[in-house]
């Protein structure tokens, strides 16, 4: 199903899958935590990497994110991209 929100959720990732922007740890992390909120739900998983402590972070920053909906964290992602990365 193509809502317009999962319509601009995608053009979002396409975005800032291909943004050369530095941005700061902390919204990297916000990106991060909604992507995961957005696409996984609850259904958390070990973040990739060898470096324990980002994965420690990036964990923390998800599950920080539990009491959203996909269609919140998706509208929180679109809003941070357009934020920081347009």
């Amino acid at each position: 199903m193509n809502t317009k929100l999962n319509i601009e959720f995608e053009e979002a990732y396409d975005f800032a899958s291909q943004a050369t922007i530095k941005l700061p740890p902390d919204i990297m992390l916000a990106i991060y935590a909604y992507y995961k909120q957005a696409t996984k739900g609850n259904n958390y998983q070990q973040p990739s990497g060898d470096i324990q402590l980002r994965n420690s972070f990036k964990l923390n920053a998800w599950f920080q994110l539990s009491h959203l909906s996909a269609d919140e964290a998706k509208q929180e992602y679109i809003n941070l991209v357009n934020k920081h990365l347009k």
